[in-house]
């Protein structure tokens, strides 16, 4: 029964954290706009994404002619 002091507080606590986190992502605008990221997956890209680190042609390969 005594378990009941610590586990209330704890329980309170988590409640005004979560209640806290949800304020926080309302103001923020986390839940304005929650049908594009669906339709997102959904779109064909006309070109495909290039990563900027990557370079645009594939650099040869062990077991590959190098043309030089």
């Amino acid at each position: 029964m005594n378990i009941l002091l610590f586990l209330i507080p704890i329980s309170l606590i988590l409640i005004g954290v979560a209640a806290w986190v949800f304020v926080w992502a309302v103001r923020h605008g986390q839940f304005e706009d929650l049908d594009t990221p669906a339709l997102d997956v959904l779109r064909d890209d006309a070109r495909p994404v290039q990563d900027k680190d990557k370079p645009s042609a594939p650099a040869a390969g062990p077991g590959q002619d190098h043309a030089d």
